[in-house]
């Protein structure tokens, strides 16, 4: 009895290109790639993603194991279309960086930063807990399992093999950093109405009271209004930051 094994060497390829795209994609997602995550598991996370979709669509790779350099190139591409779909997922997320930004300036804390656990780079405290407050709730939320139905369109999105239409990824990426910017503005306009509203009353209040120190007073009890209206708010602005977050997840998995 003879077992027949020239298939496995075509098999490992595509295994091998398949882990390429979506390792790339884990190394990059928010909550899942960041330097405080043990290498092991995230290596674990891709291993098993790969094992899972990439039987599903085995078929979309033409592998021709005589030449080295067709599969070099393809290689080289699966490592691409991960990297977009990772960094449209982190530009994502960004928008609670921005959002916390303008919170802690308008509420006096901008000066006070913290190393960001999604980053791994310094960033305002507000925006700190905002960005991890954001990553529980799309767990929490089972947003998670659109990034996975993400993963399997993005073999209808970007076939292997074809060339990605460099002009699509940019607009794609352009796309994602000005929603996210815009969402960031829109998670802050009640502060941004708070510190208009708040720096013109302590303006009036140094005209008529020249004697007094209007910064001593004013920091401590914009610190403390702001987190109260904080405290309000929160809720809302996750909410939303929540429903654009499974927009753009379902735009990348319009199967799921």
């Amino acid at each position: 009895m003879q077992v027949d094994v020239t298939f496995l060497p075509a098999l490992a390829a595509a295994y091998l290109l398949a882990f390429a795209r979506i390792g790339t994609m884990v190394m990059l997602l928010p909550g899942v790639g960041e330097l405080s995550v043990p290498s092991r598991v995230r290596l674990t996370i891709a291993l098993v993603l790969t094992a899972v979709i990439m039987p599903l669509n085995r078929n979309t790779y033409q592998i021709d194991l005589q030449a080295i350099g067709p599969v070099m190139v393809l290689l080289a591409q699966e490592m691409f279309v991960g990297a977009v779909l990772g960094l449209t997922a982190r530009l994502t997320i960004s928008a609670l960086q921005v959002a916390g930004q303008v919170v802690a300036q308008q509420m006096g804390l901008g000066f006070v930063t913290a190393v960001d656990p999604t980053q791994g780079q310094q960033g305002v405290i507000v925006g700190n807990f905002l960005s991890v407050l954001g990553i529980t709730l799309i767990f929490a939320f089972d947003l998670h399992h659109l990034v996975i139905g993400a993963l399997n369109d993005s073999y209808l999105l970007f076939k292997p093999g074809d060339v990605p239409i460099i002009g699509d990824v940019a607009a794609l990426l352009s796309r994602t950093v000005t929603s996210a910017f815009r969402i960031g503005v829109q998670l802050s306009a009640p502060f941004l109405l708070f510190g208009l509203l708040f720096n013109l009353g302590l303006g009036l209040l140094s005209r008529l009271m020249p004697q007094m120190q209007v910064f001593f007073v004013g920091m401590p009890l914009s610190i403390m209004v702001g987190f109260l209206i904080l405290l309000l708010v929160v809720g809302a602005m996750m909410m939303t930051f929540i429903d654009y977050v499974e927009i753009v997840l379902r735009e990348l998995a319009p199967r799921s």
